[in-house]
Formats: structure tokens, C-alpha cells, sequence
């Protein structure tokens, strides 16, 4: 078998560390043969064990166990009656000693980066008496590195980012690798770098791992992101060493180097404007209705940068439509957004230009060689003629009319007129929905607003109309103008009580105490606000329990004229109070103050008033309630068990269940009503269905005794059978004392007559003259007695 250069080179270094090693770990332990000696009082002896480190290779392929070393004592003296023991880390599982000569070996491969050393403790012992013959001593076997592991990137793959343009020597990123091997020996760790893929635009340092730029202007326009693959190799790069690889992907970052830049030609549609790029300038068409606020155009100028660097701002510099348009930035799409600011006017201008703008926001002044970061170009904007609604000549009029106006009273005039070159007539109209209860009329041709009905400024003060000018050659053109009538007060309404008075006099009053104070409201509105009188009318002037004093101030006070008032003998008193308005003319109206009288406690608080005081409280308490309440449940729950012990209440039939051998279905009580509720009956009813029964016998007493025997039949038509059939149940149901008393369905079997051989069932047996002798079930014990006499045929048989 040939090898080559390297793995040669690799067995020769192998075999030289071997030969060194294994004479190195021939150290024996000696036992000194001298006596021990003494120094300044101080006894010392010298040691019967003298070590040196023991040292095996890892990754040992062998087949046969590694020597590792010798350990021999001075006690030996080679006749056998000394063995070595070993204890420790991996003692007989990895390593394993002879008794006899004390030679080490090493069982499993062993690897420096799981355990680079192993600490074991030697002791020799008399092999007869099983005791030590030397003190037990610790050594240590180290494990000797190979290089068995290749650098590895434990952070890869890697991702960084460099701005572009960035000059040469510019670091990106570093990379580190790591080798598992022994860095104290050897070169088995020590790593250098080196690059595979990236060049000529990026380099890396052999010793450090940072990558850095190798080429100077790398344009991220022109490519944004380059792909890395670095090689790691330790022996320090010599052949034969390992090597591991990692890939760095590296994107350029943008700077702000490119300026923004106008479009030179273009033709575009945007909803409703056209317009034409050329040159540098832009020509929209937009039509003179075009609401205050509406978009009229969108520019962009053009940036290769991203993110903060493409931002821009716009702005007109000059033009003859400084007031008309403003533009504004979308931070989204960074486009130019002209809006309009006034209305426009075909009639007073058609067209306007503009000279606008664009600049980058944030201008990186090493790239200002570049050129202006900025750009301009012009914006024509041309105003269509549209066919306009008429225009009133004030956008809100205002009027004024009295509230005492009479039909047909005029209350102002509108006008508007057609903006438009044609300048049509005008037609104007009220917009009923403004004027619901049709307050007002306007003529069609003058603009003249009369009242049509009277108005009440308490039920509305301000009525807002809505006026229409429609043109007369085009009446789908409308104009709209408001009017705002505000309705004059007139003093058409008395003043009343502010509210409802709850008035009280406690029956220990004293002459001259106040019991009430009063005020008025007016649902009019003088212009000098109101002004109220108060007095007693006439009749109740010379009353002799209450009088009243008017505050001046638009209130009154009631007070009491006499002491000892009794509920026994009033308790309720009337006042009558006039009240007077300072309109022109003035208006009064009489209000009625009512007055209960009361018992009150020492502060003049009332506590009972009028009769209720002499009455007892026709509430109850709330246990006489609870009682009452316990009483109704206890009468209702009574009812429920009388009702449900009626109806499960029923008289057992009377049959003698020795003697009982009819066929019968068991019979349950519920009522529910069906198959569930049947009564007992003939079997052999139900499947000979042309046999005509006498009357039928009551189940709910015990039948008389009759012999059995088979019914008679009467040949009956077929057509007829099921109507028969129900007509006869009908009535057995109407005269059956058991029978539920409400309407209930009752289900047969019965599938119609047809069968020659009639039923085959075992249940009809006991109806027909049966042959089969059954005598001999007397013969079976006590146990077939029922059947027995259900089935004997014997002479005392009898059936009911």
C-alpha cells in the first residue's frame, strides 16, 4: 500500500512522538535503600515513590491495548509476592494494570478533547496477607493532543452590511474560528484566514478574520450584495492542516448619492386631467368646477436612493399661481401633490404655471461633487369652461320679520345670476325639506320671500331655508343659498307659575311666618327682560289665613295671617295669585296656589298632612306580606296533590289471577294517551275483525263464568270492514268508564281481512279448538301449574 507525501509526513511525526513518549513513561518507582537522616532536629525520610507524568497519545487505532507505563516499588523483589492495584478515574474501564509487573495499558480510544487527563492512585500490597506494603500514591495520566479537529465557525454563517461607496480598507465584519486541538501545543489550533469567494471586492486578514472592502466606489445601484465564502485553516495554513468555511453575505447600505431627477417625457392620465411631460414641464387640463381641497396633479421626481436618502420635499418658487395651488409631500410614494386653494374661474383666468421644485431632505456633503441634489421643472395648468349652477350674490342672508306679520308680509329678496358667458335667466324656488310646514313662499322670478302662514317665535325663533336658482335653459343646473329669518317677539303670552308648588303650613304656625316663595316665567323675550307684579285677586284679598308681599324682584312671599290652623277642620286652602307682565300691552293671568295643611315636629318640619294623618297605613308589613305570600303556596301545593292523586287514583280490576287465563295487554296508569293507554282487551278481537261482539262487558269487574268458546262470524263486505271496525271501537270508547276524559288517539292492529288461514298466532290458541293435549304439564311439578291450567283439558277446566 502506497501513501503519499502528506500522510507520510503525518505517520513519520507520529511514530517519532510515540518512541519519545513510551521511553519517557518508563519511569519507575524506586525505593531508596538509605537510611533515613536527621537535620537540626527535624527528621525526614525519604520517599519509597518517585513519579514522573505519565503521557499517552489520543485517537490510539490500534488493535492491541496502548502501554502507557511501568510502575515498579523497591519492595519487589521480583519473586511474586508483591502485586500493584490501580483506582481512579477510568481505572479498569480504560485502564488497566498487571498485578505482577505493574505494566499500564490503556483498553479504549482516547480522545484529549472529551478528557485531556486522568488522575489515578497506585498502591503496592502483599499478595499473601492482602496488606500495603508502600503508602497508596496519586499520578496522572495526561492525554498527548493530535490535530483530529478541523476550525469550525460556531457564529456562521455570517450577515453585514457595508454603506456603499466606502474607500478601500473599510472594515465590514470579523469572523472567528475555532479549533478544539491543544493551543498550547504544537500548531494544531492556530488558525489562519483566507477568502475563496469575493474577490477582488472584499480581503480578509489571515490572523484576525476582519474582512474589509478591496475596491473603492462599489455602487449599491449596481449591486446591492455580495456573497463571501472564508476559509479557516489551522497548522498556521501549512498542508496538512484542517480547514473549515463559512460564507458572509454582505449588503451595501445606501448613501445618499444620487440627486432627484425630473422625467423628460411622458403622456399620462389621472381620473379626469390629462397632461403631458415634455422636456421637463408638465401640462395638466382640469375643469373650472373642481372643488376647493380636490388633487389637481401628482409629479414625481425620479431618485435611485432608498429609504431617508429619496426622501424629498417640493415647492413652488415661482409662477402665477402662488395662491391658487400649494403642493405637499406624500411620505409614501414621495410624489409631489398639487391641491387647489381657491375656487377656479374660467371667466377670470384660464390657465396658470407653475415653476416647482424637488430637493432631497438629506443632502450628504461628501457627494455634493455629484451635482445639485434638486431639480425643477414647470406645471401649465389649464382651466376648462364647464357649464356652472347660478351663483347667489351673498353665500347666507339674513332677515328679520315680527311674529305678529300677517299673511303675505314680504320679508326680504335673494338674487343670483349665471356665471357663465350665456348668462341665463334664474328661477328661483323654496327647498321644502328646509321648509316642511311651508312658512314661506319666494317668487320664481324676483327672489321676494313673503310669510305664508302666521308664525309663533315661542314654537320657532329661527326658521333656515334653503333657496334654489335653477337656470331656465338648463334646469339641472342649481344653485343654493341660505336664508336664515329670525322671528321678532310680540307680548303674546301671561306669565304663569315657575313651576308646581308642593305648599305646606304646619298647624302651629305662627301669624306673619313664610311658607312660600314664588316666582314667574313668560315664554316671551322682551328686549329689556321681564318685569312681574304679584297681588291677591279681588275675592281672595281679605282672606284671613294667608297674605302675600310681592319681593320686587320677579318673586313673592306667602305668609301666614293667623295661627292655630286644624287639619280637622280644612286641610286644604286655595290662594288665588294675580300676576301681571311689563309688555305693551301687559298681560296677567290668575295661578292657584294650593296649601295643605300639616302636622309638623319643633324645627317646622311636616310629617302628616290632610286626612291621612286620621287613616290607618293601608300597607302591610313586609312579614305580613311573607305570611300571606306562604299561605297561597301551601293552598296551591294542596291543590297540585289532590289533583295528581286523582288522576293516578284508579280501581283495580277484580280478577281472580289464579283464574285468569285471558289474553290480555298489561294495562299501566298514564294517560298519555295511544297505544300506551289501551285497555285490556281480546287478542282475537283485533285479528278477526268481521266478528260482530254483543255489548261490551265491563273490564273493571270480574266477568262472569262462561265456557269458552269460538266466536261466530258474519260475512261482512270488505269495503266495509274498516269502517265497521272504527264505528265499533267509537262506541266502546264512548261507554268505556275508563276511557280519558278528553280526546285521545287510539292506535289498532289491524291491517284489513284477507287471510283464509285467519291468524297463526300462538295468542290465538286459547279462542280456538285446539287438538294439542297439554294434560301432561301437570306431570312437571308445581312450577308448570299455571300453565297447566291455562292449557289442561280437563273437565273442571274453566275460563273467565
Amino acid at each position: 500500500m502506497k501513501l503519499g507525501k502528506v500522510e507520510f509526513c503525518h505517520f513519520l511525526q507520529i511514530l517519532a512522538l510515540f518512541l519519545c513518549l513510551s521511553g519517557m513513561n518508563q519511569a519507575e518507582l524506586t525505593r531508596s535503600r538509605s537510611k533515613p537522616y536527621f537535620q537540626s532536629g527535624r527528621t525526614r525520610t525519604k520517599r519509597s515513590w518517585v513519579w514522573n507524568q505519565f503521557f499517552v497519545l489520543e485517537e490510539y487505532m490500534g488493535t492491541d491495548p496502548l502501554y502507557v507505563g511501568k510502575l515498579h516499588s523497591d519492595v519487589d523483589k521480583g519473586d511474586g509476592s508483591i502485586k500493584y492495584i490501580l483506582s481512579g478515574e477510568g481505572a479498569s474501564s480504560i485502564f488497566i494494570i498487571d498485578e505482577n509487573t505493574g505494566d499500564i495499558h490503556a483498553t479504549k480510544r482516547l480522545d484529549r478533547e472529551e478528557q485531556a487527563y486522568y488522575t489515578l492512585r497506585a498502591q503496592a500490597l502483599d499478595r499473601l496477607t492482602n496488606k500495603p506494603v508502600e503508602p497508596e500514591s496519586e499520578f496522572v495520566i495526561k492525554i498527548q493532543d493530535i490535530n483530529d479537529n478541523e476550525p469550525k465557525f460556531l457564529d456562521g454563517p455570517y450577515t453585514a452590511g457595508v454603506p456603499e461607496m466606502s474607500p478601500v480598507g473599510t472594515s465590514v465584519v470579523q469572523v472567528t474560528a475555532t479549533d478544539a486541538d491543544d493551543p498550547t501545543y504544537g500548531n494544531s489550533a492556530r488558525v489562519v484566514y483566507s477568502i475563496l469567494q469575493g474577490q477582488p471586492y472584499f480581503s480578509v486578514e489571515p490572523k484576525t478574520g476582519v474582512i474589509k472592502t478591496a475596491l473603492p466606489n462599489m455602487d449599491r445601484e449596481a449591486k446591492d450584495q455580495y456573497l463571501l465564502v472564508i476559509q479557516a485553516k489551522d497548522m498556521v495554513g501549512q498542508n496538512g492542516g484542517l480547514s473549515g468555511t463559512t460564507s458572509v453575505t454582505v449588503t451595501l447600505t445606501d448613501v445618499n448619492d444620487n440627486p432627484p431627477r425630473f422625467p423628460r417625457s411622458k403622456l399620462l392620465y389621472y381620473e379626469f386631467i390629462t397632461f403631458l411631460n415634455f422636456a421637463g414641464s408638465y401640462q395638466y387640463n382640469v375643469p373650472e368646477s373642481l372643488p376647493v381641497a380636490s388633487v389637481v396633479a401628482r409629479i414625481k421626481a425620479a431618485d435611485a436612493d432608498v429609504g431617508p436618502n429619496a426622501e424629498m420635499e417640493y415647492k413652488i418658487v415661482d409662477g402665477d399661481g402662488l395662491g391658487v395651488f400649494k403642493i405637499s409631500v406624500d411620505k409614501d410614494t414621495q410624489e409631489g401633490i398639487i391641491t387647489i386653494q381657491k375656487e377656479l374661474d374660467f371667466e377670470a383666468k384660464t390657465s396658470y404655471t407653475l415653476r416647482i421644485e424637488a430637493a432631497n431632505m438629506h443632502v450628504d456633503p461628501r457627494f455634493l461633487s455629484l451635482g445639485p441634489f434638486s431639480d425643477m421643472t414647470t406645471v401649465k395648468i389649464i382651466v376648462e369652461d364647464v357649464d356652472e349652477p347660478p351663483v347667489f350674490t351673498s353665500r347666507l342672508y339674513s332677515m328679520v320679520v315680527s311674529e305678529a306679520a300677517k299673511v303675505g308680509t314680504i320679508i326680504g329678496t335673494v338674487a343670483a345670476h349665471d356665471p357663465d358667458a350665456s348668462n341665463s335667466p334664474v328661477r328661483y324656488s323654496i327647498d321644502r325639506n328646509t321648509d316642511l310646514e311651508r312658512y314661506f313662499n319666494i317668487d320664481a322670478n324676483s327672489g321676494v320671500i313673503t310669510t305664508a302662514k302666521s308664525l309663533d317665535r315661542e314654537t320657532n325663533a329661527v326658521h333656515n331655508i334653503t333657496v334654489l336658482a335653477m337656470e331656465s335653459q338648463n334646469p339641472a343646473q342649481i344653485g343654493r343659498g341660505y336664508v336664515a329669518i329670525t322671528i321678532l317677539d310680540i307680548n303674546d303670552n301671561a306669565p304663569e307659575f315657575a313651576m308646581e308648588y308642593e305648599t305646606t303650613v304646619c298647624e302651629n304656625a305662627q301669624p306673619g311666618q313664610v311658607i312660600q316663595k314664588i316666582s314667574a316665567i313668560d315664554k316671551d323675550d322682551p328686549p329689556n327682560g321681564h318685569q312681574f307684579y304679584f297681588s291677591l285677586t279681588a275675592e281672595a284679598a281679605n282672606n284671613h289665613n294667608f297674605t302675600l308681599q310681592d319681593n320686587k324682584d320677579n318673586t313673592a312671599t306667602v305668609l301666614t295671617k293667623r295661627n292655630g290652623f286644624r287639619r280637622q277642620e280644612q286641610s286644604v286652602f286655595y290662594l288665588p295669585i294675580f300676576i301681571v307682565d311689563s309688555g305693551s300691552p301687559s298681560l296677567s293671568s290668575t295661578n292657584t296656589l294650593t296649601i295643605r295643611v300639616c302636622d309638623c315636629d319643633a324645627e317646622g318640619i311636616a310629617q302628616t298632612c290632610n286626612a291621612e294623618a286620621y287613616i290607618l297605613p293601608a300597607g302591610l308589613s313586609t312579614g305580613a306580606l311573607i305570611a300571606i305570600l306562604a299561605c297561597v303556596l301551601t293552598l296551591l301545593v294542596l291543590v297540585l296533590l289532590i289533583v295528581t292523586m286523582r288522576r293516578r287514583k284508579k280501581e283495580p280490576l277484580i280478577f281472580d289471577e289464579e283464574r285468569d287465563i285471558r289474553e290480555n295487554i298489561v294495562r299501566y296508569d298514564d294517560e298519555g294517551g295511544g297505544e300506551e293507554d289501551t285497555e285490556a282487551f281480546d287478542m282475537a278481537a283485533l285479528r278477526n275483525l268481521n266478528i260482530m261482539r254483543d255489548t261490551k262487558t265491563r273490564r273493571d269487574v270480574t266477568p262472569e263464568i262462561q265456557f269458552l268458546s269460538r266466536p261466530t262470524f258474519k260475512s261482512i263486505p270488505d269495503n266495509v270492514i274498516f269502517r265497521e271496525f272504527i264505528w265499533e271501537r267509537l262506541k266502546e270508547a264512548d261507554v268505556d268508564p275508563c276511557a280519558p276524559p278528553y280526546d285521545s288517539l287510539q292506535t289498532y292492529a289491524f291491517e284489513g281481512n284477507g287471510s283464509v288461514a285467519e291468524s297463526l298466532s300462538s295468542l290465538d290458541s286459547i279462542s280456538s279448538n285446539s287438538d294439542q293435549n297439554y294434560d301432561y304439564l301437570s306431570d312437571w311439578g308445581p312450577r308448570f301449574k299455571r300453565l297447566a291450567d291455562m292449557y289442561g283439558t280437563g273437565p273442571d277446566c274453566l275460563y273467565s
